[in-house]
């Protein structure tokens, strides 16, 4: 659902725009690598929130910034500005606050699998913003949305056990959820093709945070002073980052 519906979306917003659906065919294999990719990361991070406590798993996954920027420098794409790997670390340290992740009883499966949804995403980000580069990344996106959504159904319907929402709140939320991941990933890689792979992997620091305020807001739930504190750092590093980026001409 959650690849599904960003590909109609991206078919019918491309269509509408006079913009080619086909890449070219290197470009189309790397896409649809990356689609491939993208639907073992997705399952990977889905087990790992499943086998160990979910502040953990989100940790180890907020890894991938790191991994992208490793990725572009190691590969010669971008500069590993030492400003950049200080907010890296310092949003690191913030998020390590503000989820408060306990490791007792700990499943090294599932930190691995988590692992696995870092490298598979930072990857996916570093790789990306070659194939579209400074131009349109929507069609890129397509490639990637669509074979990951035939990846992950072909691999449900080989493990069977297909279990559908049994309530109106339920569908509510399966839909609800699959609309605003099908936003999110259209607008991060467009984002990505705008402002670069480094300073988005750095902003997505934010959406810890944010789901932290909208438990505060929507759910009544208290943070503590550690909390409170980390969200400050990840907010400091977030900052800090975007200013030292130089502007590119």
């Amino acid at each position: 659902m959650r690849f599904l519906l960003p590909t109609g979306a991206l078919v019918v917003w491309l269509r509408m725009s006079g913009v080619p659906l086909r890449l070219p065919a290197r470009d189309g294999w790397v896409a649809a690598l990356l689609g491939a990719i993208t639907a073992f990361y997705t399952l990977a991070l889905l087990s790992a929130i499943g086998a160990i406590p979910l502040a953990l798993a989100i940790l180890v996954f907020y890894l991938f910034p790191l991994v992208a920027t490793v990725t572009l420098a190691v590969c010669g794409w971008e500069k590993l500005g030492r400003q950049t790997l200080a907010a890296i670390v310092l949003a690191f340290a913030g998020l390590t606050l503000a989820l408060n992740p306990h490791g007792g009883g700990l499943d090294l499966e599932g930190v691995a699998l988590a692992l696995v949804g870092a490298l598979g995403l930072g990857i996916v980000i570093a790789v990306s913003s070659r194939v579209f580069r400074a131009g349109d990344s929507r069609p890129v996106t397509l490639y990637i949305a669509a074979v990951a959504a035939v990846v992950l159904i072909v691999l449900c319907a080989a493990h069977g056990e297909l279990v559908l929402p049994q309530t109106g709140f339920g569908w509510l939320g399966l839909v609800g959820t699959s609309v605003f991941y099908a936003f999110a990933m259209i607008a991060f890689f467009i984002a990505i093709s705008m402002i670069g792979p480094v300073r988005v992997s750095l902003l997505s620091y934010a959406e810890p945070v944010v789901a932290a305020g909208l438990g505060v807001t929507l759910l009544g739930e208290a943070l503590a002073l550690p909390q409170i504190a980390g969200i400050a750092l990840v907010i400091a590093a977030l900052v800090g980052a975007t200013l030292w980026q130089p502007r590119k001409p």
